[in-house]
C-alpha cells in the first residue's frame, strides 16, 4: 500500500521561505507523477505543481514564479521550495503520488504566512 509522509511547513512572515518534503513508500512503479495541491480556508483544493518521472516540472498560476518543485527517485520523493511567500499562500499543502491509475494523498501540512 502506498503511503506518503510529508514534512516541513510551519509559520513564516511575508517575504520568507519554506520548504516542504514528501516521501512515498510502498510502490515499485517506475512511472509516476508527484506533486502538490493546497487548500486555503473556505476554498477548494487547487493544484500547485507536479513533476513527472522524467523530471519535467509543471506549474499552475498559483506558483506565481515563487515556487520550485523537485524530486528524488530512490525513494520517490517530491519537494516544494517556496520563496517570497505572501499571506495568500496560507493553506494546507497536500502532496500526491499518481501511478497505475491511482492517486494517493499525503495527510497535509499547514503553511501559515503572516503579513
Amino acid at each position: 500500500q502506498v503511503q506518503l509522509k510529508e514534512s516541513g511547513g510551519g509559520f513564516v512572515q511575508a517575504g520568507g521561505s519554506l520548504s516542504l518534503a514528501c516521501e512515498a513508500s510502498g510502490s515499485s512503479d517506475v512511472l509516476n507523477v508527484m506533486g502538490w495541491y493546497r487548500q486555503a480556508p473556505e476554498k477548494q483544493r487547487e493544484m500547485v505543481a507536479f513533476i513527472t518521472t522524467g523530471g519535467r516540472a509543471n506549474y499552475t498560476d498559483v506558483a506565481k514564479g515563487r515556487l520550485t518543485i523537485s524530486r528524488d527517485y530512490a525513494p520517490n520523493a517530491v519537494y516544494l521550495h517556496m520563496n517570497r511567500l505572501e499571506p495568500d499562500a496560507t493553506a494546507v499543502y497536500y502532496c500526491f503520488f499518481y501511478t497505475g491509475g491511482h492517486n494517493y494523498w499525503g495527510q497535509g501540512t499547514q503553511v501559515s504566512v503572516s503579513p
